[in-house]
C-alpha cells in the first residue's frame, strides 16, 4: 500500500510541472509557482520602459538627424526608415535564438545590455561637440557639412547597436509573456488574449511618455538629455525584469525551426524529384505513432497535433520519405504538417508590409510637415515630434474598451471563445489604414493651398494652419496600429508551432521592417521615375517641404493599400484556424 501511494504521489507531482517549461534556475517549472497573469505583469510592466527607450529618440530622430548632423530631409527620412527597419527585421534574430539555442529569458537580457550600449554611445556623442559636425555658417553660399567620417562611424554604431538590441528584445519579449498562460484552459487562452491587448496598451503607456516628455527635453533642453534618459529607461527595465524572474517559467529550446523547415522543404524537393512511390506507402508512414515528435505538450497534444498528412500543400507530404534517401532527410508527420502551419501564414505576412509602410509616415514625412505648421495651443508650443500623443492616447482608450467591452459583446454574439477572430482584426487595420491615407492626402492639399495664399513657400517661417490637421492621419494610423499589431502577435502565436512561437511572433516585427524599407525604396523609385525628362522630382532632396507633392505621394499609397486589401481578402477568406479556441 505503502508503494501505491508513493506512486501516486510522484504522478501528482508530475501533473504539477510544466512540461517543457524551467525556471531560471533551469529547474522543472511548477504549477501554480510559475506562470500565470502574476508573471505577464512584470513583461507587462518591462514594456512599458523598453519602448520609452525606443521610441523615445525614433519619433524625434528626423529632427536630430538635419538640424545637428545636417543631413537633407530626403536623406534623414531614409536614414530613419532602415534604422528602424534594421530594428524590427532584427527582431527575427532575437525569435530564432529564443526557439533554437536560448530561452526567451536569456535573449531579452543580452538584447537590453546591447542596447544600453547604444544608447550610452549615443549620449556621449550629444553631449560632446567635438564629436558632432561643425555648426552651419550663416552665409547661404557655405551649406551645412553634413556629419561623416569617425563622427559618423560613432553615430551608426551607436545606432545600429541600439537596433540590434531592440530587435532581440521585440522578438523574445511578447513570447516570453505569452507563453505564461496555460493554453489547455479556456481561461487561460483568455487571459493570453487580454495579455496581447494590454501589451500593445503599455507599449502606448511608453510611447506617450516619450513623445512627450523626452522630446520635449531633446526639443528644448538638449539632445544628451533625451538619450540619457532612454539609456535610464532600458537600464531599468533589466531590473524589473529580472525581479520576475522567480515567477517565470520559460519555454525549453528545441533546436533550429529553420533547420526543421529546411529540412522538409528539401526532403520534398528531392523525393518529388527522385521517386515515384505510391501514395499508400505516404499514408501508411503518416499513420504510424513513432512518427510524431516526442514530448509534445499535452496542452496541444490530440488537439493541435495532426495525426495524419492533410491534403493541403500535398507537395510536401513526399518529404516524411526523406529517410529513404539519406537520414538527414528524415522528416516525421509533425514537422511536415508543422511548416504548412508556417507557408500558410506568410501570405497573411506579406499583405501587412503595406500597412506598415504607410505607419512609416508618422515618423518621417508627416514630422516634418508638422514643423512647419503653427503648434501652438495657447501659450504652448508642441514639438512636431509629439504628435504621435494623439494616436498613443487614442490606444490607450481603445485598447481597454476592446478588451473589456467590445471582446466581451461579440463572444456573446457570436457564442465564440475569441468573439472577433485575428484576421478581422487585422483586416479592421488595413482598411483604416486606407482612410488614413487619404485623409493625409486631403490634408497636405489644404497645407499646401495655405502656404501658397501666405506666400510662404520658399520661407521656413510657420504656416498659418493649426498642425492639429495633421493629427487627423496620425489617429488613423494609429488605430490601425492597434488592431494590426496586436491580432498579428496574437495571430503567430497561436498559430505557430510551438517549436517555433518566438520566430513566429517576430514575423509581426518584420512586418513593420518591410514597411520600413519600402518606404524608404518607394522614395527613390518615385524620385526617379517624377525626376525623369528633367521634371521636379515630387520628393527631390533639394527642395522645401513646402514644394514636396506629398499629396500624390499619399494618394499613391492610398491606392496601393486599397489593392492590397483586396489581396489581403483573398488570403483571409480561405485560412482555416488550427489553434485552440480559433475555430469559429
Amino acid at each position: 500500500m505503502g508503494e501505491i501511494e508513493k506512486m501516486e504521489v510522484e504522478m501528482q507531482g508530475e501533473d504539477s510541472k510544466w512540461e517543457g517549461y524551467a525556471d531560471w534556475r533551469n529547474k522543472a517549472a511548477v504549477k501554480g509557482r510559475h506562470g500565470g497573469m502574476l508573471a505577464a505583469s512584470f513583461v507587462l510592466a518591462v514594456e512599458v520602459l523598453e519602448n520609452l527607450a525606443f521610441l523615445a529618440n525614433a519619433s524625434n530622430l528626423v529632427t536630430y538627424l538635419t538640424e545637428f548632423m545636417h543631413f537633407s530631409l530626403s536623406r534623414a527620412a531614409s536614414e530613419v526608415s532602415a534604422f528602424m527597419g534594421t530594428a524590427f527585421l532584427l527582431a527575427l534574430l532575437g525569435g530564432f535564438f529564443s526557439d533554437a539555442f536560448l530561452s526567451t529569458f536569456i535573449v531579452f537580457i543580452i538584447s537590453a545590455f546591447i542596447e544600453f550600449m547604444g544608447l550610452i554611445l549615443l549620449t556621449i556623442q550629444a553631449r560632446r561637440p567635438s564629436l558632432m559636425p561643425p555648426p552651419c555658417k550663416s552665409s547661404p553660399a557655405s551649406p551645412c557639412e553634413p556629419v561623416h567620417g569617425s563622427k559618423a562611424a560613432l553615430l551608426f554604431v551607436g545606432l545600429y547597436l541600439a537596433a540590434l538590441g531592440i530587435g532581440g528584445i521585440k522578438g523574445s519579449l511578447p513570447s516570453h509573456g505569452a507563453e505564461q498562460f496555460d493554453e489547455s484552459d479556456p481561461k487561460g487562452r483568455k487571459q493570453r488574449s487580454t495579455f496581447f491587448n494590454y501589451f500593445v496598451f503599455c507599449l502606448s503607456c511608453g510611447a506617450l511618455v516619450a513623445v512627450t516628455f523626452v522630446v520635449w527635453l531633446e526639443d528644448n533642453v538638449g539632445w544628451e538629455w533625451g538619450f540619457g534618459v532612454s539609456t535610464i529607461s532600458i537600464f531599468l527595465s533589466i531590473l524589473v525584469f529580472l525581479s520576475g524572474s522567480r515567477f517565470y517559467k520559460n519555454r525549453i529550446p528545441r533546436g533550429s525551426p529553420l533547420t526543421t523547415i529546411l529540412k522538409v522543404l528539401v526532403a520534398a524537393s528531392v523525393m518529388g524529384c527522385s521517386s515515384k512511390s505510391s501514395s499508400n506507402a505516404v499514408e501508411n508512414f503518416s499513420m504510424t505513432p513513432s512518427n510524431h515528435l516526442v514530448g509534445e505538450d499535452q496542452s496541444e497534444g490530440a488537439k493541435r497535433d495532426s495525426q495524419s498528412l492533410t491534403n493541403s500543400l500535398r507537395c510536401l507530404n513526399r518529404a516524411v520519405e526523406g529517410k529513404t534517401v539519406h537520414r538527414l532527410l528524415e522528416c516525421t508527420v509533425q514537422q511536415v504538417e508543422d511548416v504548412k502551419i508556417v507557408l500558410k501564414m506568410l501570405p497573411i505576412f506579406g499583405c501587412t508590409i503595406m500597412l506598415n509602410c504607410c505607419l512609416a509616415q508618422l515618423s518621417t514625412f508627416s514630422v516634418r510637415q508638422a514643423a512647419s505648421m503653427n503648434r501652438k495651443i495657447g501659450n504652448l508650443v508642441v514639438p512636431a515630434a509629439s504628435l504621435p500623443v494623439f494616436p498613443v492616447v487614442f490606444m490607450l482608450i481603445l485598447a481597454p474598451v476592446y478588451d473589456h467591452l467590445i471582446i466581451p459583446f461579440a463572444r456573446r454574439v457570436t457564442k465564440s471563445e475569441m468573439g472577433v477572430s485575428h484576421l478581422q482584426r487585422i483586416g479592421v487595420g488595413l482598411v483604416l489604414s486606407i482612410l488614413a491615407m487619404a485623409v493625409a492626402a486631403l490634408v497636405e492639399l489644404k497645407r499646401k493651398r495655405v502656404a501658397s495664399e501666405a506666400g510662404l513657400l520658399d520661407s521656413k517661417q510657420a504656416l498659418p494652419i493649426s498642425f492639429l490637421w495633421i493629427a487627423l492621419q496620425y489617429l488613423f494610423l494609429g488605430s490601425a496600429d492597434l488592431f494590426t499589431l496586436a491580432g498579428l502577435l496574437e495571430f503567430f502565436f497561436t498559430e505557430a508551432p510551438s517549436s517555433m512561437r518566438s520566430l513566429a511572433t517576430s514575423l509581426s516585427w518584420a512586418s513593420l521592417a518591410m514597411g520600413f524599407y519600402l518606404n524608404s525604396a518607394m522614395v527613390v523609385i518615385v524620385n526617379k521615375m517624377t525626376g525623369s525628362g528633367g521634371r521636379t522630382p515630387w520628393l527631390g532632396e533639394k527642395l522645401g517641404i513646402n514644394r514636396y507633392r506629398l499629396d500624390l505621394f499619399y494618394w499613391l499609397l492610398c491606392i496601393l493599400s486599397v489593392v492590397n486589401f483586396l489581396h489581403y481578402l483573398f488570403w483571409a477568406m480561405r485560412y482555416k484556424y488550427i489553434s485552440t479556441g480559433a475555430r469559429r
